[in-house]
């Protein structure tokens, strides 16, 4: 199974550019569904605006020559430190949805996280990239099911189809309030589903009166840390956390083993008004001692990578922008968005004084002294 490779409309200088082609592109309820956050959107907002407002601080005069963006992540060695997050129903915006996805980031040497949610198989994309020279780590997302036979058989079809890492979602215990996908009245089309979810939905248990539909039944098969020991006990695949806040929650991913953290607020989707990622990331990085940290969220330039890594991240993961080129042109689109981005990054860290990853420190970021 190939994806399609189709011509970029004109003008697409920038990620900016891409989103605004996808919005003319996109329907209404698929609009909704991936450009919009939780309630008034605030956290959606103030994501991208955290990085604008941070300042680099640049040196001159330093030695360029042999510059490069190569990294080193769980044992695997990065073209570059960006990633493709995982991102549900991707066939909403076009036909080839994952796989084309899957075969950008592994033509541009990026990462790959499939989203549990995804509306085709993991074999399937596993089968179309895993071989290809020079691709990034291909990861498969997990939110940890009521079912743990369900969980292990799609942890063990992860291992058997050559996943390398698992990312295991844990901010979304329950959907956020999503004003915009309730107005436009979202559903799925017809012929998108989730396509390892079939069958398994939650079955409402009979509630007494003052009961809650969400502590007294929803919530009682909610996850917690014990399910990620349980999780790692059944399987040899590194897990990764996303969607972590505090650095108590990062203290306590290190005291249990995890393999890495990924700082997220779900794109502002879950919970709003929670701070932006590059606002904690700093803490975060501090109370993870020796892991791997990534993050998300409002990433649209390559001055935001740079930023992202002088806070101390180890490389950065993007959702909507890639979702966005995916709408304009399919593989050849979200391919252009991790180009454009990883360009991007290469001029910044050019201009900083900086040549090479390990180069970048925290003094990159401008304090004010005053």
């Amino acid at each position: 199974m190939t994806a399609k490779l189709e011509s970029l409309p004109h003008g697409l200088t920038n990620l900016e550019d891409h989103e605004q082609q996808a919005q003319k592109r996109l329907d209404d309820v698929a609009w909704a569904y991936f450009s919009g956050g939780a309630a008034d959107e605030h956290t959606l907002h103030h994501n991208r605006q955290a990085w604008t407002d941070l300042r680099l601080h640049p040196r001159v005069l330093r030695p360029m020559t042999g510059g490069h963006t190569r990294l080193s992540l769980l044992g695997k060695t990065l073209a570059h430190p960006i990633l493709l997050a995982p991102v549900a129903y991707q066939r909403m915006v076009h036909t080839d949805g994952e796989l084309a996805s899957a075969y950008a980031a592994a033509a541009q040497g990026a990462g790959f996280v499939l989203s549990m949610q995804t509306s085709t198989t993991m074999q399937t994309i596993a089968q179309a990239v895993h071989a290809e020279p020079g691709r990034g780590p291909m990861w498969l997302q997990l939110y940890l099911h009521y079912d743990r036979g369900f969980v292990v058989d799609m942890v063990k079809q992860a291992e058997a189809a050559g996943y390398e890492g698992l990312v295991v979602t844990v901010d979304a215990s329950v959907s956020g309030v999503r004003d915009r996908e309730r107005r436009t009245g979202f559903r799925l089309p017809d012929d998108v589903s989730a396509v390892h979810l079939a069958g398994q939905y939650h079955r409402n248990r009979p509630l007494n009166a003052g009961q809650s539909a969400l502590f007294d039944d929803l919530l009682l098969a909610a996850p917690g840390w014990p399910d990620l020991v349980w999780l790692k006990s059944v399987t040899h695949l590194p897990i990764l956390i996303k969607g972590v806040l505090h650095e108590g929650d990062a203290r306590l991913a290190v005291e249990l083993g995890l393999d890495g953290i990924i700082v997220s607020n779900h794109g502002g989707r879950t919970l709003d008004t929670v701070p932006a990622t590059a606002n904690v990331l700093a803490r975060i990085v501090d109370a993870a001692d020796h892991l791997p940290v990534l993050v998300d969220g409002g990433i649209r330039r390559g001055t935001d990578v740079l930023k992202a890594l002088a806070l101390g991240a180890t490389a950065v993961l993007i959702g909507r922008p890639y979702i966005y080129g995916l709408a304009n042109a399919g593989a050849v689109g979200v391919a252009h968005v991790l180009r454009l981005l990883r360009d991007e990054l290469e001029v910044a860290m050019a201009l900083s004084g900086v040549a090479t990853i390990d180069q970048i420190t925290p003094e990159l970021i401008y304090r004010d002294q005053s």
